[in-house]
């Protein structure tokens, strides 16, 4: 398990990637998965990580499992890399977004 300080920052930086709350998430994955003929239930919606993300924006950080760390963990690292100053997406690039968007983070979000 992490200590305790490792997981402040740890939560501290997770909240800090993932600009989306848990209700704009749960709406985008809603959407990203829904097509001309269904929408799927809110708990079926969205990517495994897309999920996990929702669940830990629901929790308090006393509440976390050593699953949890490994997503935060992830998603930190993912969210980081792809909005370095060489990678940040524009209003162009709909995919990169898109894909970011699964695991919290809209780049185009302030």
């Amino acid at each position: 398990m992490t200590d305790a300080l490792e997981l402040d920052a740890l939560w501290e930086d997770f909240h800090r990637v993932v600009n989306m709350t848990s209700q704009e998430l749960a709406a985008w994955l809603r959407v990203r998965d829904a097509d001309e003929n269904a929408e799927p239930l809110p708990e079926e919606a969205g990517t495994p990580t897309g999920q996990h993300v929702l669940a830990i924006l629901q929790k308090r950080r006393t509440d976390l499992t050593d699953d949890d760390i490994r997503v935060m963990y992830r998603v930190v690292d993912t969210v980081t890399a792809q909005t370095e100053p060489e990678n940040e997406p524009d209003a162009e690039d709909t995919r990169r977004r898109h894909r970011l968007m699964t695991i919290g983070h809209d780049p185009l979000k302030p």
